[in-house]
């Protein structure tokens, strides 16, 4: 049985990272940013799994993870089940991406209680979103078909990122979702923050019926389609049904075109300021750099295996040459 002690986690490891890749190339091979490390220490795939461990018994830490980049993720993931791990066997976007590993789960769990966390992820006080994804997971222990959105308290108004703005209906913490609003212009980003919208994380807490239920409501054919494949291929214990219709199936955002549009079904529960970066941009490495530039000098932070690549160190060689 399911419980809100024990919920199942799934990092989401399969992005090519395009957006950064002015830092993340080296050698004429661009790394994606998952693998590298954002000061020296753990790569960030590393931390979402530390991260997971906060929340999750290790046996039900999940990953999806693209076929491409089984150079850069064997090593890391290694001390997963086998079948924690799903590999994408090309990138059709966050919704296909999320979905995969969601139908993976159902065969194993029908109710279980899910939390999704992105790979890319820098978070200072790693306590304090830890205490807000055990009581979101708390949150989730009815059987209603409520998914929740972990929002983080902005620092400042932040014009590359995408904002939640709360609904004025919930319960406690737990709030309604208004509306979304993606990379709003600098006024209206300052507007949004001091309206009291927050930073969309990404994070995602549900029951995992109500995460299917989502794509029902928008995208019942993809549903379907990837449904049957997975069923087949546990059938017959191979992945050639799912791999056989990945190219025939369309590129689709997990945001834009499964969340927008069903904000009645889903809620959001605020992070407080916690020096939370999802690294997207050169500039936003750069910012990310900045704030932890003094802990760096007065605690020099170790050197792990599994990093790639060292975006600081990446960020000064640009620097340099320009």
């Amino acid at each position: 049985m399911s419980s809100y002690r024990n919920p199942w986690s799934i990092i989401l490891a399969a992005g090519d990272g395009n957006r950064l890749r002015s830092l993340t190339t080296a050698n004429g091979v661009a790394v994606p940013k998952q693998f590298c490390s954002l000061d020296g220490g753990h790569s960030l795939l590393q931390e979402a799994l530390l991260r997971a461990e906060r929340i999750s018994q290790p046996g039900r830490i999940c990953t999806i993870v693209a076929a491409q980049h089984r150079r850069w993720w064997s090593a890391p993931l290694a001390a997963l089940p086998a079948e924690n791990i799903t590999v994408q066997p090309e990138n059709r976007g966050t919704a296909v991406g999320v979905l995969l590993p969601l139908l993976r789960l159902e065969l194993r769990d029908p109710s279980a209680r899910v939390v999704l966390l992105p790979s890319d992820h820098h978070v200072r006080d790693e306590d304090s979103l830890a205490r807000t994804l055990r009581s979101a997971a708390r949150h989730l222990a009815g059987d209603g078909d409520d998914v929740l959105l972990l929002g983080i308290e902005p620092d400042e108004p932040d014009p590359e990122l995408g904002y939640v703005v709360p609904a004025s209906d919930g319960n406690g913490d737990v709030l309604g979702v208004d509306r979304f609003v993606e990379k709003p212009a600098p006024a209206l980003a300052a507007t949004l923050v001091a309206q009291g919208a927050v930073w969309n994380s990404f994070i995602v807490a549900a029951q995992l019926p109500a995460l299917l239920h989502l794509y029902e409501r928008r995208l019942p054919g993809l549903l379907a389609a990837l449904r049957l494949a997975v069923r087949r291929d546990a059938v017959a214990g191979s992945d050639g049904a799912v791999t056989g219709i990945y190219g025939e199936l369309p590129t689709l955002d997990f945001s834009r075109d499964v969340l927008e549009g069903q904000e009645a079904h889903l809620r959001v529960a605020t992070v407080p300021s916690c020096g939370w970066s999802d690294l997207g941009t050169p500039s936003r490495v750069a910012a990310a750099l900045l704030r932890i530039g003094e802990r760096r000098r007065l605690t020099p932070v170790a050197r792990t295996a599994g990093a790639i690549l060292d975006l600081a160190a990446q960020h000064a060689l640009q620097q340099l040459a320009g």
